[in-house]
């Protein structure tokens, strides 16, 4: 019953954004699992479904509180999909983001914020998860009329909760988005993962850092499909395959 109850909350997550009609215009509030300094429009919300490997499965919602300021709450698990028993996130991720400087012409968009929501399976003997949550961040944004948008983003991030494994230092991330037409785009991040590289035993992440890609698809305005490509430097020990992930989005507004 435990379980049903949970899956039943990941799929409220995606449901609850096909209740209403309007569709106000997205903007990119993350790349793959790098956040941009983009926010969407006060009174509206996404929602958000990701398909991991492993079976893995997990939805969140975020709205939009003000023009500035943005909260979010997600939740999942590995092993959803399939006849394994299920291995459930600690707890549900949290998110609080606000903009502190608008984009302007010559000065880029700046936000701030805090995620505890990590990406891939939860490791309970770590107390992490394969790709830890960024923390507490800041992240800066410009776009450019380059054939189409081109945005740019450079951020840093601390998470000083996944530190089981020994490594809690700082780290940065940079990042890439790029319309290709009216619908598709191409989203290119590099997280340099400073607090997961430790020479330890039980330290996943090999000092590569991560290299992740997708494309975007919008089906229809509000409804956008996205294939993502992650681990491309295969970061990891005993890797020898990136992941392939699928990710489907709604936004629509109260």
């Amino acid at each position: 019953m435990r379980n049903i109850t949970k899956t039943i909350f990941i799929l409220t997550c995606v449901s609850l954004s096909l209740c209403l009609a309007q569709k106000p215009t997205l903007q990119p509030t993350d790349l793959v699992t790098v956040p941009t300094a983009g926010l969407i429009p006060k009174g509206s919300y996404i929602a958000k479904f990701y398909l991991f490997q492993g079976g893995g499965l997990m939805g969140g919602i975020s709205v939009g509180i003000s023009d500035r300021f943005m909260i979010g709450v997600s939740y999942g698990g590995a092993q959803i999909v399939g006849n394994q028993n299920i291995n459930w996130h600690n707890q549900p991720g949290v998110e609080i983001r606000y903009r502190l400087i608008e984009e302007s012409l010559k000065f880029p968009g700046v936000l701030v914020g805090f995620t505890s929501q990590g990406f891939g399976e939860y490791i309970d003997t770590l107390k992490r998860y394969e790709t830890k949550a960024k923390g507490f961040y800041a992240v800066a944004s410009k776009n450019y009329d380059f054939l189409g948008n081109l945005g740019l983003h450079a951020g840093i991030n601390y998470n000083p909760v996944e530190r089981e494994d020994g490594d809690s230092d700082p780290s940065f991330f940079v990042g890439i988005d790029k319309n290709l037409n009216s619908e598709i785009s191409v989203v290119a991040e590099y997280d340099a993962a400073l607090n997961d590289n430790a020479s330890n035993e039980i330290s996943l992440g090999k000092g590569k850092g991560y290299l992740n890609a997708g494309i975007r698809w919008s089906v229809v305005e509000n409804i956008h499909l996205e294939v993502d490509f992650n681990n491309i430097l295969l970061n990891r020990n005993q890797m020898k395959y990136l992941n392939r992930e699928l990710k489907i989005s709604f936004i629509e507004s109260f």
